[in-house]
């Protein structure tokens, strides 16, 4: 009989892990007993922070679950933003952690990484399991399995005593293939689009896997496509796509218009539809609605609710003849959209074009600096789903350079850039070290001007005087050194990104 790590481990072979990302310590040993022999590729970031980016960042692009390993109490803590990031924008994520002896839980006696309710943490965020008995671990995988592989994804918590790692454990089921649960009414939903002379589509992360469905739905009904952040690239140069966030003015015009709005796999949250937070989204309780996820389709009034996978649902959606005007609508609101950008946006969002048509189906992974925010408000990437970053939802700084490593081992012969603002960069700067030590072909562009200008220019919107916005960045060409790194400084108007990774190119920026 095999112990609870090494089934864990041949778990996770069976759906088809092929990487896990981890810093052994005391509390996982075990695990680190059982993985040589299964073939999983073992990558070690730097902080436990990393990993969970660099799990995300690999979910986000392989379309399968991430997988972190970490220790008991501070690498429970530290994982927990990227958990947090990933509950945000519904990506699934798996955290298998250790935790201290069972007779020690929740004494207070003082042991070694001891917390008084470690599970307690993580339940905030998704489902967390505690393993009490060897003889209970393929229940509780066949939950996670369930809670990994169906609905919207998230993060998922695993907890291991340290008296049960060494256990012996029955072996695990074999798991089952999930398919996606459709109850929807699509004779009404096919009347209501039939009946719109101006039908417009809000496509949200929901249908990032589901391009071409999206585009023939489009194409039938003769529809605008407004897509949020995580749905960008779904329609590269189509004449009804409309990348543009749906917190411009334009966008909002498109959609107040319409007398049919269909909603594919988006929550409607306010960091893609009320960036300003001035609370202008039209009113669309007319909407139909398509979600996998039911307690998400009861959040917002709507005229119709379709629960199921978006690439299941949308074959059925049809429409007797195509709304004349879509590809003009469409235009139209592109046109207004880029010119409703806030000063200095429209030459970031050139730049951001540039670097796409040099590094063709590039995929691009952002921070929380300018640029990216230029992008998330108009901006039409040629990559499904090559195109996300952390400002949407959780907003955590730091969170580029480790997703970067995560996407690069999902998709080893694709071009990785990186994003990231010289702040953002000393959140995460040792995971550009593991991407050296991967070898892997990232570009870490980082644009350098020299503290956090974004929050500094909304404190003086704000008439409060600057305070803490100006840490001295690192010599970049000295960090890239450290790393062993190629290393390039440049100008906005001079950026060369076309040489192969891993390599760091600065962006010198004017000091705000």
């Amino acid at each position: 009989m095999n112990t609870v790590a090494q089934t864990l481990v041949d778990w996770l072979k069976s759906l088809g892990v092929d990487v896990v990302f981890g810093i052994p310590g005391v509390h996982t040993i075990e695990l680190y007993r059982a993985l040589p022999r299964s073939g999983i590729r073992h990558v070690t970031p730097r902080t436990e922070a990393g990993a969970g980016f660099m799990a995300d960042g690999y979910a986000r692009v392989s379309g399968r679950f991430g997988v972190a390993l970490v220790i008991t109490g501070p690498g429970v803590t530290n994982i927990l933003t990227p958990m947090a990031q990933a509950r945000a924008d519904s990506v699934p994520m798996l955290v298998i952690s250790g935790v201290n002896r069972r007779d020690t839980l929740g004494k207070g006696l003082g042991h070694l990484h001891e917390l008084p309710d470690q599970l307690a943490l993580t339940a905030m965020l998704g489902p967390a399991f505690h393993l009490d008995r060897a003889d209970d671990l393929p229940a509780i995988l066949r939950q996670a399995t369930l809670a990994l592989t169906s609905g919207r994804g998230g993060p998922v918590h695993l907890q291991i005593p340290l008296d049960l790692m060494g256990a012996e454990a029955p072996p695990a089921d074999p798991p089952d293939p999930h398919v996606a649960h459709t109850v929807c009414n699509l004779d009404r939903a096919n009347r209501l689009l039939d009946a719109a002379q101006a039908p417009v589509i809000l496509a949200g992360g929901g249908s990032r896997r589901a391009g071409r469905e999206v585009q023939a739905l489009a194409e039938r009904l003769g529809a605008p496509v407004i897509q949020t952040v995580n749905a960008r690239g779904l329609m590269h140069g189509h004449p009804l796509t409309v990348p543009a966030s749906p917190s411009l003015a334009p966008i909002r015009d498109l959609i107040r218009l319409a007398d049919q709005i269909l909603v594919l796999g988006s929550e409607l949250g306010p960091t893609d539809y009320d960036m300003n937070g001035d609370g202008g989204f039209p009113q669309t309780g007319a909407m139909i609605r398509v979600d996998i996820d039911a307690a998400q389709l009861a959040r917002h009034p709507a005229a119709l609710t379709l629960q199921g996978d978006v690439a299941t649902i949308i074959p059925g959606l049809t429409r007797t003849t195509p709304a004349p005007d879509g590809p003009a609508r469409a235009a139209h609101a592109r046109q207004a959209a880029r010119a409703a950008l806030p000063a200095g946006y429209d030459a970031e969002v050139s730049l951001l074009e540039t670097l796409r048509d040099t590094c063709p189906g590039a995929i691009m992974v952002g921070d929380s600096t300018q640029v990216v925010y230029a992008g998330n408000l108009c901006f039409d990437h040629d990559r499904p789903g090559g195109w996300f970053n952390a400002p949407t939802g959780f907003g955590a700084l730091g969170y580029a350079t480790g997703a970067a490593v995560g996407a690069a081992l999902a998709a080893p012969d694709s071009r990785i850039l990186c994003l990231i603002g010289d702040g953002g960069l000393m959140f995460g700067p040792g995971e550009v070290l593991t991407a050296a030590e991967e070898n892997l072909d990232i570009t870490f562009i980082v644009f350098n001007n020299h503290g956090f200008g974004e929050i500094a220019a909304a404190m003086r919107a704000a008439g409060t005087e600057v305070l803490g916005c100006t840490p001295t960045p690192p010599d970049l060409a000295a960090f890239a050194r450290a790393c062993g790194l190629p290393f390039t400084s440049a100008t906005p108007d001079t950026l060369d990104p076309t040489a192969p990774g891993p390599r760091l190119i600065e962006v010198r920026l004017p000091r705000f």
